[in-house]
Formats: structure tokens, sequence, C-alpha cells
């Protein structure tokens, strides 16, 4: 039986970026300033350079209105890969925006803690700006592994918590709490929804802490790298060839 706890957490989450869905494009964009689109670009290259494949199966988790798909077409498109996407959601607000945006993958509405894949049938599963909303890490992580293929990728875009702050750090986590709320509820009429961003951050793991929880789900670490002043951090991930 679920912890009725997990579950309520989760629907009010769910809930919430349904009622976002129609200005989450723009202020995602306008509060990152558009640096996000350059942190997605390099996530894709890099785990496409690792794979080293001629075509790739790739599935988008709480992909949200379907920003990284596009993302994963063009840098695809640029290494001349053949590839077929697919993005998972939980919100219906949110695919109704992915679905009108972007044409050419499929979208399933579905949960990172229970994946509609068959096992080892992905080369490659990403999940941006989203692992921090879900409740059960430990059981989505055992989806992503049980879903990739034997030397498949995880990449995870993610606001990780930093352990040690310093100057810029405290900056940024000014701009966080105080001017996010005002500017995401002013555009969304949802100040709660942008609260929730900076206090979500806080209470999330570590860069250390996240990546001991994959190794635990049998992951091996490639590599974890922050960008634009650790405001954000790629963390990529591989199965085991053995598996």
């Amino acid at each position: 039986m679920a912890n009725t706890k997990t579950t309520n957490n989760q629907k009010e989450i769910i809930d919430m970026f349904n009622n976002i869905s129609s200005t989450y494009d723009l202020l995602n964009h306008l509060l990152s300033f558009g640096i996000d689109k350059r942190w997605r670009k390099t996530a894709c290259e890099k785990v496409l350079h690792r794979l080293g494949k001629d075509s790739v199966a790739i599935a988008d988790i709480a992909c949200g209105t379907g920003d990284m798909i596009v993302a994963w077409d063009k840098a695809c498109k640029a290494k001349n890969i053949s590839a077929s996407f697919t993005g998972v959601d939980p919100a219906v607000g949110m695919l109704d925006v992915a679905k009108k945006k972007v044409g050419f993958a499929d979208f399933k509405e579905g949960k990172a803690t229970e994946l509609p894949f068959a096992d080892a049938s992905l080369d490659i599963v990403s999940i941006t700006y989203g692992i921090r909303n879900v409740v059960d890490l430990e059981v989505a992580f055992g989806e992503f592994f049980r879903v990739l293929k034997p030397r498949g990728v995880l990449v995870i875009l993610e606001f990780a918590k930093q352990k040690n702050e310093n100057f810029l750090d405290r900056f940024v986590k000014w701009y966080l709490h105080k001017m996010i709320p005002i500017i995401g509820g002013l555009i969304s009429k949802d100040k709660k929804a942008y609260t929730y961003l900076p206090e979500s951050i806080a209470g999330f793991l570590t860069s250390d802490e996240l990546n001991h929880l994959m190794q635990r789900s049998g992951f091996e670490i490639v590599e974890t790298k922050n960008y634009s002043f650790k405001i954000s951090t790629m963390f990529m991930v591989q199965k085991p060839a053995t598996h």
C-alpha cells in the first residue's frame, strides 16, 4: 500500500505544475535569463558523445512542456543520429502544452516511479529540473536503471544544494528566495508555486548525496559538472555493461 503522506505530497506537486503550465516556458527562460537552453544543449552533446551510437531511444522524464526533447532533437540532428523521443510527465496540463509544441515525439502520462517502458529498452533517460519533485527517489532510480539498456546513460540537470557557500552562492540564494517568488507570482498568478522552487532546492540533496544514491541503485558515475556559478548541476551516470 502506498504511503498516504507520500501520495498526497506528490499529488500536490502535480496539481501545482498543472496550474502554472500556461506560463511555464515564459518564466523558465525569463528567470534563468535564457541560460537554461545552453545547459540543456551541453548535456545532450556530452551524453551523445559518451554513447557514440548512430541510433538512440530517448525518454525524458518529468518532461514538462518538452524543452529537453527539443534540445535532444537538435543535438541528434547535428550529429546525424537517428532518434526516437518519448516524454513522460504526471501533469496533464504540461503534456497538453508539450504536444502542441513538439510534434515529433510521443508523450505519456506517467510518474518517474512507474515508467511505461519495457526492461532494457532505452539508450538514454533524462530528467531536467524534475528530480527534486520526485518524492521516492530510490524507486525512481530503480526504474531508470530498469528501463536503460546495458551501458545506457542517465543524465540529470538540477539545482543541487550547495554544501559550502561562497559569496556568489549567497547571491544566487537571495535571487531564488526573494526575486523568483515575486516575478514568478506576478506572471503566473501563483506565488506559492515559485516559492516552492527555492524551498525544494534548500530541502534537496547535495551533489555528493545524489551521486551516492545513484551508485546504490547500481549506476556508475561518469561526470558531475556545475554550470553558471553552480546554479545548475549536470549528473551523468551509466548502467554497467554487465546488466
